[in-house]
């Protein structure tokens, strides 16, 4: 049976599993759930998967499910029981492992928790239908900021290239990286005020992006355009309302 891969690019646990089976030359057949469309919802969706309303993987009638703050190395680690992964290993051995488990543990509660949320309650919540909540925002924020600090001084600490000093990279170098990339879609100020500080994780993120080369940037495209309607839309809006305080700059010496 081939592997079948629900997936919403868009969605930071669905784009590092493709590039993982890409990485790897594993065969799959992607089956595209578009989330903001509600297509996750619908009972088609639930009855093809067997899922409570969650993104999945399916894996030989294995059902393994992505929410927005699973674990995705459990479907990594059952895809490496099942197929050859000689890249962006989860490693055999015992210690190694614990290490790289510590790493993804950490990740969902803190900084795919900041990141996420706030890129949520800031910036994508129209597009699914929802309100913005500034307030929410407000509370992920100091978490996101905490954890890239974390990040940067703890799990990046030492000489090698990737987490955990490796100088390879892994499943957990994959999916905190493709975690960091939802800020591509902030207000360019934004990204700069958050990201900005932290140069080594900005040169971990394209030293893991070179290395997943051409995968990494193929499986991006949606977010890159994703981005790119964003900044159109804030620089229309931008210049509907400079055009509104020239208009009423005009209207005293009119009348």
């Amino acid at each position: 049976m081939t592997l079948k891969i629900y997936a919403d690019r868009m969605s930071q646990p669905s784009r590092a599993v493709i590039i993982f089976c890409k990485m790897n030359g594993i065969d799959y057949e992607e089956i595209k759930v578009h989330i903001s469309k509600g297509q996750h919802l619908t009972s088609e969706f639930a009855g093809s998967c067997d899922t409570t309303n969650l993104l999945a993987v399916l894996i030989k009638g294995l059902s393994i499910y992505f929410s927005r703050f699973h674990i995705w190395f459990e479907s990594a680690t059952q895809i490496v029981n099942r197929f050859s992964c000689p890249v962006l290993r989860y490693p055999a051995d015992v210690s190694r492992r614990s290490r790289i488990h510590s790493v993804l543990d950490w990740h969902h509660s803190n900084l795919r928790r900041g990141a996420a949320t706030y890129v949520f309650n800031t910036t994508i919540a129209p597009v699914l239908g929802r309100p913005l909540n500034p307030q929410a925002a407000a509370v992920a924020e100091p978490i996101l900021s905490s954890a890239l600090s974390k990040l940067e001084s703890f799990w990046l600490k030492g000489n090698g290239r990737f987490l955990l000093g490796g100088n390879q990279p892994s499943i957990a170098d994959l999916s905190l990286v493709c975690a960091i990339m939802q800020l591509e879609v902030l207000d360019e100020k934004e990204r700069a005020r958050l990201l900005g500080p932290h140069k080594k994780i900005q040169q971990w993120i394209e030293i893991t992006r070179n290395a997943t080369s051409p995968h990494f940037d193929e499986v991006h495209k949606v977010l890159m355009k994703a981005k790119e309607k964003l900044q159109n839309q804030r620089l229309k809006a931008a210049k509907n309302e400079e055009g509104g305080s020239d208009m009423k700059k005009a209207l005293p010496s009119r009348l």
